[in-house]
């Protein structure tokens, strides 16, 4: 009997809000240099370890009120934000692909890309660990795009090395950092996961949604990672729209 796409879909779904859930504790812990395995889930005020059922996506925090169920101490919003974005995202994914060999590689990379990003907003660094793991699922999920791990591994280098040649020549003209060696692997994963040119079309489009941004922070950095992520996602996921609109460009 096949099963119905609509319960694939919500499992999918719901699977990824409890992906969701182990990276907000990769998001509090790996900054801070903690394990992310050991110790348990505990409240990060009390350090009281948490029940089974205080770690059920979303749900637990709304009937929780937000709050600690012993100090009573608030929870962040970030959790059920980031199981919510991390199920949202596994959810399109699956739709955009179906259900092949290689979507939880690709989800998993993207859901490392979400984890960058949302440290690199709250810190402004980006740990190499999660970095490389990112880019390490995205050189195994190559058979989406058709092509061997050699071709992928070549497009990784060449993107991670022309935006490296990049930032140094910006560096030597502005004197001073124009980019940080994160952004050199998040390039990477990019051209892994999109080939060219649509590595081409996410960097643009990374710097366009970036301006805004960058004009309204003035002399506040602004983290380049989750532009640069965004970016990735949506012409991962609207890959035909895009090479219409880049055959439009060339072609009129």
């Amino acid at each position: 009997m096949e099963v119905p796409v609509l319960s694939i879909a919500g499992a999918v779904f719901i699977f990824g809000m409890m992906i969701g859930s182990f990276l907000n504790v990769v998001i509090y812990r790996t900054p801070k240099g903690e394990n992310i395995a050991f110790p348990s889930s505990h409240c990060t005020s009390c350090e009281e370890k948490l029940k089974w059922y205080h770690n059920i996506p979303i749900l637990s925090w709304l009937f929780l009120g937000g709050k600690c169920a012993y100090c009573k101490d608030p929870i962040s919003k970030q959790y059920p934000i980031v199981e919510f974005l991390t199920g949202l995202l596994w959810l399109s994914l699956y739709l955009k692909l179906g259900l092949v060999w290689y979507l939880p590689f690709i989800a998993g990379s993207f859901t490392a890309l979400l984890a960058l990003t949302v440290i690199d907003l709250k810190y402004y660094a980006v740990p190499d660990s999660v970095n490389f793991f990112a880019l390490l699922l995205a050189l195994i999920q190559t058979n989406s795009l058709n092509l061997d791990m050699s071709n992928s591994i070549l497009h990784a280098a060449m993107a991670a090395f022309g935006l490296w040649a990049l930032a140094k020549i910006i560096s030597i003209v502005a004197r001073k950092e124009a980019m940080g060696g994160a952004d050199v692997i998040v390039a990477g994963t990019m051209a892994a996961l999109l080939g060219f040119p649509g590595f081409f079309l996410a960097l643009f489009l990374s710097a366009i949604l970036a301006i805004v941004p960058s004009i309204f922070a003035k002399d506040t950095m602004v983290p380049f990672v989750p532009f640069l992520a965004l970016a990735t996602l949506i012409i991962y996921l609207f890959d035909t729209q895009a090479g219409a609109f880049l055959d439009w460009i060339m072609y009129g």
